[in-house]
């Protein structure tokens, strides 16, 4: 379970195939110090587990299936990600709760700057679109945002400066495919919804 908060911004430093699976190695030097082998970390809002542990080297093992159906299919060598640790039992939680199991991939389509704003477009699946509320929240590449404007399969969330330096989101561009994590409230309350109807 994570927050959506992010805690560094690390660096892919290596990616290797083992058959079906990939070895990915982050460096990270926050949230290394305090990590164990075993331990969950979102990788740009991906849960994965840490395998191994070299100093400020973080190493998940990670299938082909996660790779293709989420963003980290994308990464390439020095690339920039978002980690966070998972959530400890009596922290503080400063966004919302986040499983770090990626529903989908979007698409960034625009992004607007104005007046130190920042007004971000995302297209995603139109059949994931009854889980997205106004003023809701909603986890892009791992970050707890709260949707400003929603339109069938299009998504819109305002961005404050202080998000864009400390997120890959400040390093983002039209066309870039990003992790898509819907309130798992909102699924549940979709999920009953649903058995309501039926029955």
């Amino acid at each position: 379970m994570f927050t959506g908060i992010v805690r560094e911004l690390g660096r892919v430093r290596n990616i290797s195939g083992l058959g079906s699976i990939y070895r990915l190695s982050i460096e990270a030097k926050d949230i290394a110090k305090g990590l164990e082998i075993g331990d969950s970390v979102a990788v740009n809002g991906a849960c994965l587990t840490l395998v191994e542990k070299n100093k400020n080297m973080l190493i998940f093992d990670v299938m082909a299936e996660t790779l293709r159906k989420t963003s980290l299919g994308k990464l390439r060598i020095s690339d920039t990600v978002n980690l966070e640790e998972s959530l400890r039992a009596g922290a503080f939680i400063g966004g919302h709760f986040v499983t770090g199991h990626i529903d989908c991939t979007g698409r960034i389509k625009d992004i607007r700057r104005s007046s130190g704003e920042t007004s971000i477009d995302v297209t995603f699946p139109e059949e994931y679109s009854h889980l997205v509320v106004q003023k809701g929240s909603i986890t892009l590449e791992g970050i707890s945002l709260t949707v400003g404007e929603v339109s069938k399969n299009r998504v819109t969330v305002y961005i404050i400066p202080h998000t864009l330096k400390v997120t890959t989101l400040g390093l983002k561009k039209s066309g870039d495919d990003i992790n898509i994590e819907f309130d798992t409230i909102g699924k549940y309350v979709a999920k009953l919804f649903e058995k309501t109807k039926i029955s």
